[in-house]
């Protein structure tokens, strides 16, 4: 072990020497710090220019979201089968889409409509019992060709035969879209993934797809504050929605 008081005269050497370069070299020293401080700023630009070249981007496919009667007849759909007959909303999705599928479930549950999600996969393994008569899916593929959605509707249709579903998609011409009562065309955005690959705009559009849903069936059941706030007990919307609804009820 070096003695400390040797290791303390070694720092104090090496920082006078330090110094002495930087006045030697102070010019040097100087210019460096500019140069890396432009590069910093052009960084920045180019990193901000980045950001907002994305945000554009996810904005315009939000934007070419095809609006078509298939809107009308899914919320039609969701609204005689759940709120008129008393069925149940069941959302599916593999990956990505399988999380938008679990969202869109939790915003209508909250929002007056019973719905849950079904993981494709745990469907065969028994969860696929949750289904009944009456009972409504939703089901999201990008590519219209998930092949435990297509096994899906088909086991679905061995419980209840007549069972009707939608689907979005970013392909409407396949056969998970042909087969199913309203096709919601996500508008086949590309994704803003440098690899076109990962799901980014594709699960945008298909999350913006969901709200369109939700919104207009809380709208032809005329939900309100009161109704909400019976669901939501908890945080900030749980107080805002009881707030809201002693006004609405005044």
């Amino acid at each position: 072990m070096p003695n400390p008081q040797i290791k303390r005269k070694r720092y104090i050497i090496f920082f006078f020497i330090i110094l002495v370069l930087q006045n030697i070299n102070g010019c040097k020293y100087t210019l460096l710090y500019i140069a890396l401080k432009k590069y910093s700023i052009t960084f920045a630009f180019m990193n901000k220019q980045n950001l907002i070249s994305i945000l554009e981007q996810e904005a315009e496919a939000i934007r070419n979201i095809p609006v078509t009667e298939e809107y009308e007849k899914a919320i039609n759909l969701i609204i005689k089968k759940i709120h008129s007959f008393g069925g149940t909303l069941i959302t599916s999705g593999m990956g990505k889409a399988g999380h938008v599928a679990m969202n869109i479930a939790t915003t209508f549950s909250s929002t007056g409509t019973p719905a849950c999600f079904l993981h494709p996969s745990e469907a065969q393994h028994g969860d696929l019992g949750i289904i009944r008569k009456n009972d409504l899916l939703l089901l999201i593929s990008n590519s219209g060709k998930t092949r435990e959605l297509l096994e899906l509707v088909q086991l679905a249709r061995g419980l209840v035969e007549d069972i009707e579903y939608i689907v979005i998609t970013s392909n409407p011409d396949s056969h998970l879209a042909k087969e199913s009562a309203a096709c919601l065309f996500t508008g086949s955005p590309k994704e803003v993934c440098p690899l076109g690959l990962t799901p980014t705009t594709s699960t945008t559009t298909m999350t913006v797809i969901g709200d369109l849903l939700v919104v207009n069936v809380m709208k032809q059941v005329n939900f309100n504050n009161t109704e909400y706030a019976k669901r939501h007990h908890g945080g900030y919307l749980g107080f805002k929605s009881r707030l809201q609804s002693k006004e609405e009820n005044k």
